[in-house]
């Protein structure tokens, strides 16, 4: 069982800032890339940022210059870094990985539970 393990989130004033991390653990899996989406009430989910393997990057347009996603190999971890929050933020973001785990014929994508961003006065 592959297990996205999330932290972060909460309640931050505009312009202020967040870290958000996860991790993928239990069993063992190939992760061709790690990122994370978000979804506010009543819009699709979106990406906000992604990170492959090899350490290649893409970004909403809306979040860049002020997001920064890294992520840890040997941790099969992902972090987002989410500076000068703005409401529009606002949303539930979820963690996602693309890969393939141990025993498994296809890649496929796995999901966070997904943890709430709040960016108010």
């Amino acid at each position: 069982q592959v297990q996205l393990v999330e932290s972060g989130g909460g309640l931050v004033q505009p312009g202020g800032s967040l870290s958000l991390s996860c991790a993928a653990s239990g069993k063992s899996i190939v992760i061709v890339a790690m990122g994370w989406f978000r979804q506010a009430p009543g819009k699709q989910r979106e990406l906000v940022a992604r990170i492959s393997s090899d350490g290649m990057t893409n970004y909403a347009d809306s979040v860049k210059g002020r997001f920064a996603i890294s992520g840890d190999n040997a941790k099969n971890t992902v972090y987002l870094q989410m500076n000068s929050l703005r409401p529009e933020d606002t949303a539930e973001y979820y963690c996602n990985v693309f890969g393939r785990e141990f025993g498994a014929s296809a890649f496929r994508d796995y999901w966070g539970q997904g943890t709430r961003v709040s960016v108010s006065s």
